[in-house]
This record gives C-alpha cells, sequence and structure tokens, in this order.
C-alpha cells in the first residue's frame, strides 16, 4: 500500500510539473514569436501560468495525493488555456490581431480536450468529485477568457458568455438556494458545451464580424435560459423544502 501511495504521489508531482514547465515553455515561445516590449512579454508569460499553475495546485492538496488520466487531459487543457491566455494579453497591447489564428489554434484543442477528459474519466472509472471540479473550472475560465478579446472586436455582450458561471457564484453566497445540487439535465450539458463551441468560431479571423455577433449572441441567451431553468428549480425546491 505504501509503495502504491509513493507512486501515485510521484506521479501526481512529476504531471504537475509538467503542466507548469509547459505552460512557461508555450508562453516564452508565443511572446518571442509574437513580439512585443519585455513588459508586454513578461506579462503575457505571467498571465499564462495562472491557470496551469492553480490547476497544478489543486491536485498537490489532495489527500491522498493522486493524479488520473482524465486529471492528465485536465491538466493539458490548462496548459492550453493558459497560452489562450497569453495571447490574449499579446492582442489587448495590438501585438496580435482580437481574433486570430494562434488563438484559434490553442483553443480549438481545449474546447476538443473538454469532451475527451470526462469520457476517460466514465472509461477508466475514475470519476470525482475533485476531478469534476477542476474540469467545470477549467472550462469556466477557458470561456473567460476568450470572451474578452471578442468582446472588443465583436461586442461587449460577449463577456455575458464568460462571466456567467462567476455570477451565479456570486449570486449564491447572498442565496442559499442557489448553493444546493442540481439533477443532470441534458439541456444544461449541450449548453454549455455550444458554448466553448462558439467562441472558438468566432475567434477566427475568416468568420465575418456580424456572424460572430449572431452566433455568440444566441449562444448568450441559450446561456441565459440555461440558469434561468436552474435557478428557478432551485428557488422552487427550497420553497417546497421550506
Amino acid at each position: 500500500m505504501t509503495t502504491g501511495r509513493s507512486v501515485a504521489t510521484s506521479h501526481a508531482l512529476v504531471d504537475t510539473a509538467a503542466t507548469v514547465l509547459g505552460s512557461v515553455f508555450s508562453g516564452v515561445l508565443l511572446v518571442l514569436l509574437s513580439g512585443g516590449g519585455w513588459l508586454v512579454q513578461t506579462a503575457g508569460v505571467v498571465v499564462g501560468l495562472v491557470v496551469p499553475t492553480v490547476a497544478a495546485m489543486s491536485i498537490l492538496r489532495r489527500t491522498p495525493l493522486s493524479v488520473t488520466g482524465a486529471d492528465r487531459v485536465t491538466l493539458s487543457r490548462g496548459v492550453l488555456t493558459g497560452a489562450c491566455a497569453t495571447i490574449v494579453v499579446l492582442s489587448l497591447v495590438d501585438v496580435l490581431p482580437l481574433r486570430s489564428w494562434p488563438l484559434f489554434a490553442f483553443a480549438l484543442p481545449a474546447v476538443f480536450l473538454d469532451a475527451v477528459d470526462g469520457w476517460v474519466a466514465r472509461r477508466s472509472d475514475n470519476a470525482s468529485p475533485a476531478g469534476g471540479r477542476l474540469d467545470m473550472e477549467t472550462d469556466a475560465i477557458l470561456l473567460m477568457i476568450l470572451s474578452v478579446p471578442l468582446a472588443w472586436s465583436v461586442g461587449p455582450w460577449v463577456l455575458g458568455i464568460g462571466a456567467m458561471r462567476y455570477m451565479f457564484l456570486a449570486a449564491s453566497w447572498l442565496r442559499p438556494a442557489l448553493r444546493q445540487q442540481l439533477a443532470f439535465s441534458q439541456f444544461r450539458r449541450i449548453v454549455a458545451g455550444t458554448q466553448g463551441v462558439v467562441l472558438v468560431a468566432a475567434v477566427m479571423p475568416v468568420m465575418p464580424a456580424p456572424a460572430a455577433a449572431v452566433a455568440t449572441g444566441t449562444a448568450l441567451v441559450l446561456l441565459v435560459i440555461s440558469f434561468g431553468k436552474d435557478i428557478l428549480t432551485l428557488e422552487r425546491a427550497s420553497s417546497e423544502g421550506s
């Protein structure tokens, strides 16, 4: 048992270190290829390190320390998400376009792998609340990162897509009813998956801005409906239980 835990601990340490180092490598490579002043480059690398570092720390806080195949997929998504954050920093200071192929190139696999980590967890029978939370938070921050350049280039409403989950969390601090567990909803799952796909499509430079505006606006409407349904369900359950 002790040997097994030691091996699991070693794997977790290696995987988390690889996550942070991979993010440093990708961030440095991106800023060197893109150019910009040293201050912008430093900011890009540092901002890109935030998500992978937080993801790695969430693994290291586990007791006992362990990492699953699904976690490795999510950590890889963390590195890709960090690279997206670096690119967004460069785009906000006009080193790169707001909608660019580099952003699309990193965002596309990050969104695609969202479907992979859950599948791996179920396939290997390693699904866990901790892994689910890491997956969900990585999803949420990726949407937030992608919505920032689109808010400047397509329309400010796109920020609503990235901020929706955080607004719900803020509301749950004020309304205990919103902290209850929600039952599975296929509609919620489809809407959530649609957000990333729409944002990735919208960052492609070849997509006309009006088309990107319609796509992101439609996605936001669906997201509002989804969150609205969940809020009504939770409030109704709280009223019936009181």
